[in-house]
């Protein structure tokens, strides 16, 4: 009689083992490289540790943090999203716009649901034409542009001095002296992370991400599956730009401008993979805490800022080569 020997019999220095721990290495390796900067900046500073500070962190990450939580779940799906920041800027002078007539609740409704609206529209269009989703959202982020532009005649817009306590709130402390803002950005990335690893769309998102076509032909409607991963990219902006307006009192037709790409590039960092198909929304907490935190270190640190986009650069540098070097081996 033949016995057979299972790859799982053979010793952790084995070739099974050692895809093990690349796997491990490709799922957590990120964590490490956080977890050394935070190291390093502990180690050479006396004030990166303190309560205050990384409540900081917290709060600076919080407007790309919700971004890039948009921005995962479109990679994933095979597409990206250069509307996101101008669908920020509409959806909060829309907020602003119609709590002026309505009060707050409707003006934080109605900002929501802006958000939502022009992602759907925006997520239709890519779908409908079939046009590139780099070039397609940024064409599309010039026409919201310009739609907030003519929505405030180029001034800034703030909201009643009656309700703009209210629109301060997300500004306010709340438990554990984090703001709400903070608050908001973790429950976000619990409820989209489970969502995309734990329910039947978010596996969707997984399969139109990894093959269209396959997708397709399985019976997903890889199109309505693209829509609403826009969709919540707009409902992520939308919040961020209720951040921005609690920070600032106001918004303008420039509000965020950039911070897409800075969202994307934390995505990447985390190891989402620009391939599609690939990814988790706690890898773009990770991503945006790593560009927050080199931030925060060039200050504490006193280093010329200049050089801090080098050395961003440099990480989005790496981790799409990484990105591109594991596609090659998982299809060679």
């Amino acid at each position: 009689m033949t016995t057979l020997i299972t790859p799982t019999n053979e010793s952790s220095s084995g070739p099974w083992g050692v895809k093990r721990l690349q796997a491990k290495f490709r799922d957590f390796g990120i964590v490490f490289g956080l977890l050394a900067i935070v190291l390093g900046l502990s180690v050479s500073t006396t004030t990166f540790l303190t309560p205050g500070n990384l409540i900081n962190l917290v709060d600076q990450a919080t407007v790309v943090g919700l971004l890039a939580v948009g921005a995962t779940l479109c990679i994933i799906s095979g597409v990206f999203d250069l509307s996101a920041t101008a669908t920020l800027a509409v959806s909060a002078i829309t907020g602003i716009w119609i709590s002026q007539t309505f009060g707050f609740a409707a003006g934080f409704i109605g900002a929501i649901v802006a958000g939502v609206l022009l992602g759907t529209i925006t997520g239709l269009i890519i779908v409908s034409t079939k046009i590139n989703s780099f070039i397609g959202t940024l064409a599309i982020s010039i026409i919201y542009r310009g739609l907030a532009i003519v929505l405030t005649a180029g001034a800034i817009v703030s909201p009643p001095a009656e309700i703009a306590e209210s629109f301060r709130f997300f500004a306010e402390r709340g438990p554990f002296g984090l703001t709400w803002a903070s608050i908001l950005f973790g429950v976000t990335v619990v409820v989209l992370g489970l969502m995309l690893s734990q329910t039947t769309y978010g596996r969707r998102i997984y399969a139109v991400g990894g093959n269209a076509e396959a997708a397709r032909l399985s019976g997903i409607r890889t199109g309505a599956v693209r829509v609403g991963v826009f969709a919540i990219s707009g409902a992520c902006s939308a919040l961020a730009g209720l951040v921005l307006i609690s920070r600032a009192g106001s918004a303008q037709p420039g509000m965020a401008t950039g911070l897409e790409l800075t969202a994307i590039a934390a995505v990447v960092i985390g190891g989402t993979s620009i391939m599609g198909g690939q990814g988790a929304v706690w890898r773009a907490f990770v991503g945006v805490m790593i560009l927050t935190v080199i931030a925060n270190g060039f200050n504490l640190l006193q280093w010329d800022t200049t050089y801090q986009q080098v050395v961003t650069g440099a990480l989005i540098l790496i981790a799409i080569a990484a990105d591109s070097l594991f596609f090659k081996k998982r299809n060679s």
